[in-house]
């Protein structure tokens, strides 16, 4: 089998740049016999940086990478000459990637836009040379300071993919085929579970030249939460979408069962998913007459707005198009508290049909050690 290109889990160690030492030089020139001290300060080591970047969607650039290391600064020198900064090491990141303490699990940032740059371990500072520490009583200084130590730690990057809507629904419920007729994407498609083995992306064309961004999201099985299926790798993803589109077929046993059953998995996995805005759409309902419709729209949960749909042959698309810009957007009231009445919204999809509108990674900590530098005082000229 194939690797996959989405990685979306990775695990590094970074460390930051030492800085360098001040110099103790001494400036004694033949027409100036008393020049005193000169020594320059030593230059900044180098920091370790995330920056977002809208041209990246997975990990996979970062997979192979283990250890990312700045530069370290360099020492100073004579005529009050500072040392070289150490080369800064820029680590561009999918917008959606949250940074962790692989050690002790503790949160660190989060990128989520586009040239954002966090610091993510500072560079340790230069030390100052013996130019500044002259004075009255002591002209001839003959120390300076060494440079700040390097920083180091072990980090792990999670992408969660930043969408407006997120496709929630078992496997085989009809997500790849919504995304593929909504957006230009071109996800896989096939008769047999877990089709979809990552994640997919697709950007939603609306009225008026707007738009909104489509996770389609592996199929979730009951127990996913507890690991089981693949659920429970991807559910991260649907923590980061605005709204969630629940997709279940019209020819399910049980509608509104297998709708809880989802819900119940995502609330399992994360509590606070309960919050987000709800949508269910009903999907593969190009066989359904209006009376098989209208025998099971009072089985659906009554709490969220339902739609019927049927993606091949665009039943209810225009519908649904409303609906999720509606909840994403709030920007009418009238349609907004259209939204949450289901019979009005089936009522508006039937006259909108008849005007014809419808359209891990292993990790190995051994480095190698950085030889100390030993301080040395420059000698002065006889």
């Amino acid at each position: 089998m194939a690797e996959s290109n989405f990685v979306d889990y990775v695990k590094i160690y970074c460390r930051s740049g030492k800085g360098g030492r001040g110099s103790t030089h001494m400036r004694r020139e033949k027409y100036i016999p008393k020049g005193g001290p000169d020594g320059g300060d030593g230059g900044r080591g180098g920091h370790v940086i995330l920056r977002g970047n809208r041209n990246y969607w997975t990990l996979l650039h970062l997979k192979y990478q283990r250890h990312i290391l700045a530069g370290h600064g360099e020492s100073g020198s004579k005529n009050r000459s500072f040392g070289k900064d150490g080369e800064d090491k820029v680590i561009d990141v999918p917008c959606g990637t949250v940074v962790y303490n692989a050690e002790t699990g503790e949160y660190i940032c989060d990128v989520t836009e586009h040239g954002q740059e966090v610091v993510l371990l500072k560079g340790g500072r230069g030390g100052l040379g013996n130019w500044h520490f002259r004075t009255a009583t002591n002209q001839a200084p003959r120390y300076a300071q060494p440079g700040e130590p390097l920083q180091e730690m072990t980090v792990i990057m999670e992408l969660k993919l930043l969408a407006d809507v997120g496709l929630v629904g078992f496997p085989n419920a009809g997500k790849s085929t919504l995304l593929a007729a909504v957006s230009a994407a071109k996800p896989k498609i096939a008769n047999y579970p877990f089709t979809t083995l990552e994640p997919n992306l697709g950007i939603v064309s609306y009225r008026d030249n707007k738009s909104f961004v489509m996770a389609d999201i592996p199929g979730i099985i009951e127990g996913a939460s507890a690991g089981k299926g693949l659920g429970l790798r991807f559910l991260r993803h649907i923590e980061r979408n605005s709204l969630l589109l629940f997709m279940v077929p019209a020819d399910s046993d049980d509608i509104r069962k297998e709708y809880e059953i989802l819900l119940n998995e995502l609330s399992t996995f994360n509590p606070e998913m309960l919050d987000k805005q709800r949508v269910l759409a009903v999907t593969k309902c190009d066989m359904l007459d209006q009376e098989l419709i209208d025998e099971i729209e009072p089985t659906l949960p009554e709490s969220i707005p339902h739609v019927f749909i049927s993606s091949v042959s665009g039943l209810g698309i225009s519908v649904l198009k409303d609906i999720l810009w509606v909840e994403l957007n709030k920007e009418s009231n009238q349609i907004e508290s259209l939204v949450h009445r289901p019979k009005e919204v089936n009522r508006l999809q039937q006259e909108l049909k008849e005007m014809g509108e419808d359209e891990d990674l292993t990790y190995n900590d051994e480095l190698p050690d950085d030889e100390e530098e030993e301080w040395e005082e420059e000698e002065w000229d006889e």
